[in-house]
């Protein structure tokens, strides 16, 4: 696909080490950049913003493509990564330092982030209110080398420090609980949750996608992440629709599978981790020679003629047509 606009985003999380790999590899996000914002004091190093003299706080900048990748969708995975109730820093670490804050770069984004802040406040998600600021961008002075990409270069200390810290286990108390499922459950059919939620598989031959050949993108039922286009589809034969090769293979994930005595590659999403199916060696071999066999109701289909009205106009190109 063509090079899509670009805006940036910039937002504080706590310790910058754990506020990259969330983002990271994600469709539409160009560049991360862990770095320090807010403060008073030009260029300053890892060792004055944590003596809190210089009023910075540790940041990452994101450049991302919004026709791709919404700022919408960027404050929602930043709200998931973070304790929006504590105004004294993020979990183990305290200091002005590791606050949080959204810094808008645009009218746009403020108006943006304030309403999903709203949104989120009255959720009723937390106990106590969400303190979060929403400030102007201002400047952004890029972190230490060392400290760019760190989940990447030092992932046996970024664990044991992510794990540590407390984060995750905060994480996971407060997103995806029970509530949360009962309410996908209620937005999904029966057999749609069996396959995504579940790890189910529907009948071959009989389900929604198999044999269909209309021109458009197959997006995750749960999260609408774009996973498939019908170029890439062909009939295997399987009784499942069938394709060579995601639309971002980002955007996709392989586990090994050993369910059912087999040894087997599973497919799922990134974004919703959503069960999708499996993928098998036994493709066309001029396109690659994979079979991603994938459930229908892992996916939701919209036409070419939809994608603009739908958000997805960055994904004509696929269909030789430019917005």
């Amino acid at each position: 696909m063509s090079q899509q606009p670009t805006e940036l985003a910039t937002f504080a999380g706590g310790c910058f080490w754990c506020m990259v790999k969330p983002f990271d590899e994600l469709s539409g996000i160009v560049k991360i950049v862990s770095g320090y914002t807010g403060g008073h004091k030009e260029n300053p190093t890892y060792q004055e913003v944590c003596s809190e003299t210089t009023g910075h706080l540790e940041a990452v900048q994101i450049t991302f493509e919004p026709a791709i990748f919404p700022y919408e969708d960027l404050l929602q995975l930043f709200w998931q990564q973070i304790d929006p109730t504590d105004a004294g820093g993020q979990f183990c670490d305290r200091g002005d330092s590791y606050q949080t804050a959204i810094f808008y770069h645009t009218e746009e984004q403020k108006q943006k982030a304030e309403a999903s802040k709203r949104e989120l406040d009255a959720s009723g998600r937390f106990d106590r209110p969400v303190v979060t600021p929403i400030l102007p961008a201002s400047v952004f002075y890029p972190a230490e080398d060392y400290h760019q990409d760190f989940y990447k270069t030092n992932p046996l200390r970024y664990n044991s420090y992510r794990k540590a810290s407390g984060r995750d286990d905060f994480i996971k108390r407060r997103w995806n609980t029970p509530a949360d499922k009962a309410k996908l459950k209620d937005k999904l059919t029966p057999m749609q949750w069996e396959v995504t939620q579940m790890n189910g598989t529907e009948p071959p031959f009989r389900n929604e996608f198999w044999d269909h050949k209309e021109e458009g993108l197959y997006v995750d039922i749960v999260s609408g992440e774009p996973l498939f286009s019908s170029r890439d589809k062909f009939d295997s034969g399987c009784g499942w629709p069938s394709f060579t090769k995601p639309v971002v293979p980002a955007l996709v994930q392989d586990k090994p599978d050993y369910s059912h005595g087999m040894i087997r590659t599973e497919v799922r999403s990134r974004k919703a981790d959503s069960h999708l199916g499996h993928v098998f060696p036994d493709g066309p071999k001029d396109k690659g020679g994979l079979r991603y066999c994938i459930n229908s109701a892992a996916l939701r289909f919209i036409p070419k003629a939809d994608l603009e009205k739908e958000g997805y106009e960055a994904y004509l190109s696929l269909f030789g047509q430019e917005k």
